[in-house]
């Protein structure tokens, strides 16, 4: 059976919530009663983007070891250790010690209070050296969560295994893989502010240093929805996008995620960024079986690959993997609109979406998904979507055209019945967007538009 036909972790977790909350009302969980009136008239989802980029941001931040370096691409490295400790890898058993400094962000408030929030971060690891980013928040009641882990994150697989961190509650609010989530939204409670943490390690005695250029966290509100209005066509046109397909990896290093039926995201991934001219050089390369087509397919499935969450699922794994490329940047936000998707289309943007549907609900695809990603690469004169569906038997056949009303309902809905009548719920509008480091003005527009800079 196809990775597609089965339910993803992230799913089976949303359910897990839902099943333990009674009345709970949010993305991240089942909510609404099978025959609940659909809201259609909710306001539009709402979203609140902040990243750290500039020289005066890293500045602003609290730094105990880490100092801000100007230049094209201004960031954070180690000066001087704030100190070392020993971590233990839970997935190698292996016991290390590392030197690390931390930087701190100003506490953002939030512009929409939250029911959930996902971090992307952009750095640069070289061998020996790895970071960890935390986010800590404050509730609309006046209470404060924990210090929750979004990742411990490395390009490389060689000093540490990249891991996702389970089990991280406080009673209110819940880590989920990569996302963290209010408990039960429908009390009204919600994550007023931020501020994030990012510590930086290396080997001790070393010169080494990650160097962090990109920071920040997407927080939304997402109202809850079977059903979204439709949006009129827009401008059409379709970009150039390599098209590969995850099937024909089928079997293929099993240890990463059950091989090539479970890599739609890394497929995704590896196509926009060859899009924008990453590539990967031969000596890369070298480890994968000369016998694979697409090497660089094996190649992305790997470097997102997240050990606890036995995926390459993880959303900011992705993004992270996609700016080790030159001059790329790469965040998980959420749209609001085809509307939106159509003018980062007409700039030169494509898209990764994240969806989930029954076979019947998208005509064409030929199967159904507790979750998928694909690439949108274009919109047709009818305003039909045009996407590289990585699902697909061969490299040829991953471009489709989907009806635009089925497939803008099952991207931006939050809830929707599965094969068993059972309500579940949708990704509100997720997706990954990768960009020039430097985009072009009209780039930048549309970036903004979305609410992304």
């Amino acid at each position: 059976m196809s990775r597609a036909e089965q339910p993803s972790r992230r799913i089976v977790l949303a359910a897990a919530v839902a099943a333990a909350v009674t009345g709970s009302a949010g993305q991240a969980v089942a909510a609404a009663r099978p025959g609940a009136k659909d809201p259609v008239s909710a306001p539009a989802r709402t979203v609140d983007n902040r990243a750290w980029t500039s020289y005066a941001d890293w500045r602003s931040g609290a730094a105990r070891g880490t100092r801000a370096v100007a230049g094209a691409r201004p960031g954070i490295v180690i000066a001087k250790p704030a100190g070392s400790t020993d971590y233990t890898d839970p997935h190698t058993g292996r016991t290390a010690r590392w030197e690390y400094a931390t930087w701190t962000s100003p506490v953002h408030r939030l512009t929409v209070p939250a029911t959930e929030a996902i971090a992307s971060w952009n750095a640069h690891t070289p061998d020996g050296s790895w970071l960890q980013i935390e986010l800590q928040g404050t509730y609309s009641d006046g209470g404060a969560t924990p210090w929750y882990v979004l990742g411990r994150w490395a390009a490389g697989d060689q000093d540490i295994r990249r891991t996702s961190v389970d089990d991280q509650s406080d009673g209110k609010s819940s880590v989920w893989t990569d996302t963290f989530a209010i408990d039960d939204p429908a009390t009204g409670l919600r994550l007023a502010s931020y501020r994030l943490r990012l510590t930086l390690y290396r080997k001790p005695g070393t010169k080494i240093t990650p160097k962090v250029w990109r920071a920040g966290a997407m927080g939304s509100d997402v109202p809850d929805r079977f059903t979204v209005p439709a949006s009129a066509p827009g401008s059409a046109r379709e970009l150039t996008v390599p098209r590969y397909s995850q099937e024909i990896h089928v079997g293929q290093y099993p240890e990463y995620d059950n091989g090539g039926e479970a890599w739609c995201s890394p497929t995704s991934s590896q196509m926009i960024v060859e899009y924008w001219g990453g590539r990967l050089t031969q000596e890369q390369l070298a480890w994968v079986d000369p016998a694979f087509a697409d090497p660089q397919v094996c190649h992305a499935a790997r470097f997102t690959f997240d050990y606890q969450y036995d995926g390459c699922g993880n959303w900011p794994f992705n993004a992270a993997y996609a700016a080790t490329f030159e001059d790329m940047q790469g965040v998980v936000t959420r749209l609001g609109s085809l509307t939106e998707l159509e003018r980062l289309i007409a700039a030169g943007i494509p898209a990764i979406t994240s969806q989930s549907f029954l076979k019947q609900e998208l005509t064409g695809a030929g199967y159904g998904t507790a979750g998928h990603l694909m690439t949108v690469v274009g919109f047709t004169a009818d305003g039909d979507v045009i996407a590289n569906d990585p699902n697909s038997p061969s490299n040829e056949a991953v471009r489709r055209v989907y009806k635009r009303r089925e497939w803008e309902n099952i991207w931006l809905r939050t809830k929707r019945y599965n094969a068993d009548g059972k309500v579940v719920s949708g990704t509100g509008g997720v997706c990954y967007l990768y960009f020039p480091a430097r985009p072009t003005l009209r780039q930048r527009a549309a970036l903004a538009a979305a609410g992304v800079r």
